[in-house]
């Protein structure tokens, strides 16, 4: 049986009525705007119905291009990032470009490695997720003219594109959620101060107690020394155990709030009857949680997508060109679950109870998504 004939760059261009050169050029994002808006749409949608797939062997040859990114994270255990993922790739992919994806599991040296040898494949550009406010490693990439895109994360003083949720309008309707519900001591487990989500998330918080009046309170708030449950249970232990009395919790992401749950449940403390928890990211299967977790909503598939096209765009530059910051914000909103609650009137602050969680508590005590 014959196979059938794989669609060339030729066949498009004469269904588009255009010359190969401008079908090559309206196919590749790099390049597309070479052509004209009309031209681009005409020849994209008879590739897309002829079901063409440029070969990127071919590409490569004739550019010196690998027709590859490499996509740089920090725990690829971590919920938040498949969305993101799946959202670059959905740019990438129509370009005839594809991912090298490394996890590097938070550990510096690792990530040096893991870099050096995307470099060594020659992807063509980084989308890097691990960034921390000081990075010698990233600031030296961008110096020696590595088209770079920042996901989630920024660092201090380093001119390159990034994509990040508005951390400061999430962590201000995470609070004013809370007050209007009639919070007054609202306490903070917040992230890494070594990373701009962290730094941000928490001045963000501070701004936002001042703002609406509540307790600005220094011991109302613990920064976890990672982003896991782990060190959100860690950090809400330090709270508890100083005496840090409160009546909600604002968390810094979904898997530091899911720590939070946990170290309530050791001390018999229910949410949202004794403490309300808010997180940050809506990670998926929050709302099959009991009780569901309250979180700041993120658009993690757009924000990858973002950080793709802004890497197309770093990539067309030439290799001296400047290429200067262009931070995009992604909206975000609140989503209201089951984890809270106005705080109880008939009694003072909650403190711990004796023997564990009380009758009835439906806390989990870990992350594991559903089977289904």
């Amino acid at each position: 049986m014959l196979r059938p004939r794989q669609v060339r760059l030729r066949d498009v261009a004469d269904a588009a009525g255009v010359h190969p050169a401008t079908a090559s050029r309206a196919l590749n994002p790099a390049t597309r705007a070479q052509v004209s808006a009309d031209t681009a749409r005409r020849v994209l949608r008879v590739a897309e119905d002829l079901g063409y797939r440029p070969n990127p062997i071919a590409r490569s040859l004739k550019t010196a291009r690998s027709h590859t990114v490499g996509l740089v994270l920090p725990d690829l255990t971590n919920p938040y990032f498949p969305p993101v993922v799946r959202g670059i790739e959905s740019a990438l992919e129509p370009a005839g470009y594809h991912a090298w994806i490394v996890d590097t599991h938070n550990d510096p040296v690792r990530e040096r490695a893991q870099i050096d040898s995307l470099c060594a494949r020659r992807v063509d550009g980084l989308i890097v997720a691990t960034a921390r406010r000081d990075h010698p490693h990233l600031r030296a990439l961008h110096a020696d003219g590595v088209p770079l895109v920042l996901v989630n994360r920024r660092v201090d003083g380093l001119d390159v594109p990034s994509v990040a949720p508005d951390d400061a309008s999430g962590i201000a309707q995470a609070v004013g959620h809370l007050a209007a519900l009639g919070h007054l001591r609202v306490a903070l487990v917040g992230g890494p101060a070594t990373t701009s989500t962290g730094a941000a998330r928490t001045r963000a918080f501070g701004h936002a107690v001042r703002d609406l009046g509540l307790a600005a309170d220094p011991a109302l708030r613990a920064e976890a020394s990672q982003w896991t449950e782990a060190a959100g249970a860690a950090a809400l232990r330090r709270l508890l155990d100083a005496g840090a009395a409160c009546t909600a919790v604002v968390a810094a992401s979904d898997l530091l709030a899911l720590g939070c749950y946990d170290a309530l449940a050791e001390r018999g403390l229910r949410c949202p009857g004794d403490v309300s928890v808010v997180g940050f990211n809506d990670m998926p299967f929050l709302s099959r949680l009991r009780p569901a977790l309250t979180t700041v909503r993120v658009a993690q598939a757009a924000i990858g997508a973002a950080a793709a096209r802004l890497l197309f765009d770093a990539m067309a530059d030439p290799p001296d060109a400047p290429r200067p910051a262009r931070p995009s914000l992604f909206p975000v909103s609140l989503v209201v679950r089951e984890s809270t609650a106005p705080p109880r009137r008939d009694r003072g602050l909650p403190r711990p109870r004796a023997g564990g969680a009380a009758p009835g508590t439906a806390f989990r005590t870990s992350w594991a998504a559903p089977s289904d």
